[in-house]
């Protein structure tokens, strides 16, 4: 009898925990509680930009977003002595360069390389794609870059032409761009995860629109083109590369420059949002977000009305 007690039970329990993995199954996790939080470095420290303020707007930037736990490492200064930088990239999903600055010691831009190779995140922001012109696994993680005396050893010009990428292998420098200005930014692979729900247009107001940007252009996806006046041709403004297991989002606009404190391109909600996406992007493979209401259209501007740049 003890022993027919002790099968019932046995079976009884078998039961109930079937009927509660029938129930789980029925009603899924939500997003809100299936969401993980990503830890984001932020490098700065050196720009011919204003790094001051570009790198305090980032960080609000991964804070207003429940996604993201951010931090700041700053280099020392111009001609510091750079072997006391030596980040645990490891420590983190996302790295975030905000820098143009002197070259990393050797030791840590290998440690940086395996960070990549074995899946690490990175997002890459406008002047950041001036940096390392002399590191060539660098120069595969941005795709295209410009200055630092780039030319045609460099690699070839890329942009868009005829519905796909172009290269010109033409000798010539690299990088360049007009005055700031207002332009379209069009967007040209609308099943990526970063783009899916974007417009096919949106105004960009009174920014640079770099042009004649040359590299390896390896393993490198255009997401989105802007034409340039300048150039006379729709120039890269959005995109990805891989680097071994490595994902990289590539943002060429968003210029700060310290001469004009009233300058908002990174106020804009087009940059916030895809800062936030790519980010994601690169950390997962994929875009969780959905599109805010207010994100620009092809007649509108539209701009953070919390989150601003400061002096």
């Amino acid at each position: 009898m003890i022993s027919v007690k002790i099968h019932s039970v046995s079976r009884i329990k078998q039961k109930i925990c079937l009927c509660i993995l029938l129930v789980a199954s029925l009603f899924p996790v939500s997003e809100s509680m299936a969401k993980r939080s990503y830890n984001v470095l932020i490098i700065s420290g050196q720009n011919n930009h204003d790094w001051k303020r570009s790198h305090s707007f980032l960080k609000k930037i991964f804070d207003s977003s429940d996604r993201f736990k951010a931090e700041v490492i700053l280099t020392p200064p111009e001609k510091g002595d750079m072997n006391s930088f030596s980040p645990s990239f490891s420590k983190y999903d996302i790295i975030v360069l905000d820098y143009c600055g002197d070259d990393w010691s050797e030791k840590t831009q290998k440690k940086f390389e395996k960070y990549m190779e074995r899946g690490g995140g990175l997002i890459i922001i406008h002047a950041s794609n001036n940096s390392f012109p002399n590191w060539k696994a660098y120069n595969r993680m941005t795709g295209i870059g410009g200055w630092g005396n780039r030319n045609e050893q460099s690699g070839p010009y890329v942009f868009w032409e005829g519905g796909g990428i172009r290269k010109d292998y033409s000798p010539g420098i690299g990088g360049s761009h007009g005055p700031k200005t207002d332009y379209l930014v069009v967007n040209r692979n609308q099943t990526h995860p970063i783009m899916q729900g974007l417009p096919q247009q949106w105004l960009r107001e009174n920014d640079e629109l770099y042009d004649h940007l040359r590299g390896p252009g390896e393993e490198m996806e255009i997401l989105a083109t802007a034409y340039s006046v300048h150039s006379q041709r729709h120039e890269p403004m959005l995109l990805t590369v891989k680097y071994g297991k490595g994902r990289i989002f590539h943002c060429i606009y968003g210029h700060v420059w310290s001469g004009d404190p009233n300058n908002r391109s990174i106020e804009s909600t087009d940059f916030i949002t895809l800062i936030l996406r790519g980010a994601e992007w690169v950390a997962s493979g994929k875009v969780t977000q959905s599109v805010p209401n207010d994100f620009p259209t092809s007649t509108r501007a539209t701009y953070s009305p919390t989150l601003k740049v400061g002096n």
